[in-house]
């Protein structure tokens, strides 16, 4: 039974969040271990004290930059990032313009199918993931198979809530690779091209709305931008972020 939560409710957003997973999951699109890396990720957004912090907002903005640059952007979707965010997964792709492809560690064709279409019905009109005619080298799970022209072609995958080996895999395929995580930890934060620290709920509007302002400018500016940003120091930055805030609370 769905609950109802006042928005008077200090925990509002991330009561709503849980609620949406729970449905996620109700529905054939969450794993159930989609709901433990959900609760790893949400201690550390309370760590953050549930914001967007500056590092993250210049790593959205880098990701912006980057996805623009791109020849065939991908927005690779999992069972939680679709329970999550959807809508806006599907108009970020839309305003790169950027293919959507599902991949999963725990594949199975109808959970497959379930996410596509639960996609389809919020308005995707195209989405890869189904053919799994290409395998990523050096992966010895589910999350290597990915479409021939999705994923596997892709110069710049982005890849919310991201296995750390998968985000190896593809930085060694030669990819760019945007992760959002909120750990900043993380085997993923740590090799990806761009790590986003930042709550996926956050995150993907965020890097929409850069990509708005960043549509009109010229391609060296978005050049210097992807090559000036330092993802260990970006990482270096949020770990100092939470020192401080750590200790400000003790």
């Amino acid at each position: 039974m769905k609950t109802t939560i006042p928005r008077s409710h200090p925990r509002y957003q991330s009561l709503v969040t849980r609620e949406l997973l729970v449905e996620g999951m109700q529905k054939g699109l969450v794993h159930e271990t989609g709901l433990i890396a959900h609760g790893r990720g949400e201690a550390f957004d309370y760590l953050l004290g549930e914001v967007t912090i500056p590092s993250a907002l210049l790593s959205e903005k880098v990701a912006a930059a980057a996805l623009l640059l791109a020849k065939n952007p991908v927005v690779s979707i999992n069972g939680n990032v679709a329970a999550l965010s959807v809508k806006e997964c599907i108009s970020l792709a839309s305003e790169v313009p950027a293919a959507l492809e599902v991949n999963l560690f725990h594949r199975s064709s109808e959970r497959m199918k379930r996410i596509t279409d639960f996609l389809h019905q919020h308005g995707a009109t195209h989405v890869l993931g189904g053919k799994g005619d290409a395998i990523i080298p050096g992966l010895d799970h589910n999350r290597a198979l990915c479409d021939k022209k999705g994923i596997y072609d892709a110069d710049v995958v982005l890849v919310p809530l991201e296995d750390g080996d998968r985000c190896q895999a593809l930085r060694k395929m030669g990819k760019t690779v945007i992760a959002i995580d909120l750990n900043p930890l993380s085997r993923t934060a740590k090799y990806a091209s761009i790590a986003i620290v930042d709550n996926v709920i956050r995150a993907i509007p965020s890097i929409e709305q850069f990509i708005r302002e960043l549509k009109t400018s010229e391609r060296t500016t978005l050049q210097m931008l992807v090559t000036s940003f330092d993802n260990q120091q970006n990482l270096k930055e949020v770990l100092a972020f939470l020192s401080k805030r750590l200790n400000s609370l003790s």
